[in-house]
């Protein structure tokens, strides 16, 4: 049966999110904002921030249409997905895992979530300077680039592309790239007849051993509270399977 794909917008804070102020709506199903970007537009659908956002930064305005996305909206979610240390314990993947899962997109589109962070003179954020939160010294935030990697591969699982709007020269996202006028085009044509979501760019065999190795390691913990368990958690193991999931994907950007 031909139907249009389901296209949600991830919104983050880096400068280069500031670009999604001019795009049609309509190309959209869903916009998501995570902590502040809900500043850059007035029509977001949801609102994702953790526990430990100041909630003076929110905004003094939620319309009917509107829902803010929380810890215990956000926790079971991640945890079908095997939970936030094999996920990567920060707000881009928190977000778009839980996009992914109750959302469940034909397309996630990116922006503003590179986690690429300029050491000196350049803003880190599109309102000017903040904490590069994905950098900091954490165990599952060892390679972004493995973390995409695994949340590249549990949305081809459910049939689901990724692609990222960025048009900074580096990324932390192994996502394709593409512009928004082909989003337009994905938008408007039969997604199901398209092969861009359907393209295997992964080795299964390496897919495979990964899962069965987070399995076997046993890093989860139903609370989402994983800082709290850190002496149970080997960030050399976390490292080794960062590593299987950098190897499993056949085609990186």
């Amino acid at each position: 049966m031909e139907h249009n794909p389901q296209i949600v917008l991830i919104i983050g804070s880096a400068p280069d999110a500031i670009r999604a102020v001019v795009w049609n709506k309509n190309i959209f199903d869903y916009v998501v904002a995570i902590n502040n970007a809900w500043k850059i537009r007035n029509d977001w659908d949801f609102l994702v921030y953790p526990e430990d956002f100041p909630l003076e930064n929110a905004p003094l305005f939620v319309s009917p249409t509107q829902s803010i996305i929380t810890a215990k909206d956000f926790v079971p979610v991640q945890n079908n997905f095997g939970g936030f240390v094999y996920a990567g314990g920060t707000m881009a993947f928190t977000t778009a895992y839980w996009v992914l899962g109750t959302l469940r997109p034909s397309v996630m589109a990116f922006i503003g979530c590179d986690m690429i962070y300029p050491k000196t003179g350049q803003p880190t954020h599109f309102y000017g300077t903040g904490t590069p939160d994905p950098l900091r010294h954490d165990v599952s935030l060892q390679s972004l680039e493995a973390k995409s990697a695994r949340l590249l591969y549990m949305a081809h699982q459910q049939q689901c592309l990724c692609i990222n709007l960025s048009e900074q020269a580096e990324s932390s996202l192994v996502f394709p790239r593409a512009d928004i006028a082909s989003l337009e085009e994905i938008k408007l044509q039969n997604f199901e007849k398209s092969t861009a979501h359907k393209e295997d760019i992964f080795d299964h065999a390496q897919t495979t051993q990964a899962i069965k190795r987070e399995l076997e390691l046993g890093y989860y913990f139903e609370s989402g509270r994983y800082w709290e368990h850190l002496d149970s958690i080997s960030a050399d193991e976390c490292l080794a399977l960062d590593s299987l999931w950098k190897k499993a994907l056949i085609h990186p950007r």
